[in-house]
């Protein structure tokens, strides 16, 4: 198993951050223009149950891959979980912490890939590569959209 967090501090209420990934376009706007996916649909908001599809890419080969939401506690964290897709395991944790009237915005993964430890020792680098780009890129775009 393999883990990836990134931690920013937006100058927003945790309100603010919650409700920014609460839009129904969120997904679209925090995927960078670099990545190849697409989003096919999302459902339910950041609620335990509610689901996102998205159409993704590795080299020719199209994946699907299914997130289902499995924890929601408002405006502090909510939990998705891959039901299928690229990895063999992958919990994704979007935590909200107040500090003052600013928020601590922590994205932390767990993951691992096909093929079991052998394949997380081989290829666990690049994707940590990859999370670190993508969540550097969401981080950038939550500051823009919640910061007054």
């Amino acid at each position: 198993m393999m883990n990836f967090s990134r931690s920013s501090l937006i100058q927003a209420p945790a309100s603010t951050v919650w409700e920014f990934h609460e839009r129904p376009d969120v997904l679209d706007l925090l995927t960078p223009p670099w990545q190849a996916v697409s989003v096919v649909r999302r459902e339910g908001g950041l609620g335990v149950g509610a689901e996102s599809e998205f159409q993704l890419f590795l080299g020719p080969i199209p994946l699907r891959w299914l997130a289902r939401h499995t924890a929601c506690d408002l405006y502090e964290e909510f939990i998705d979980e891959q039901v299928t897709g690229p990895f063999a395991y992958w919990q994704h944790r979007h935590q909200f912490k107040a500090e003052g009237d600013h928020t601590r915005l922590t994205d932390a993964i767990a993951f691992s890939l096909p093929g079991g430890w052998v394949s997380d020792l081989m290829g666990g680098w690049f994707v940590q590569a990859q999370l670190d780009r993508l969540f550097a890129y969401r981080h950038q775009v939550t500051q823009r959209y919640c910061e007054l």
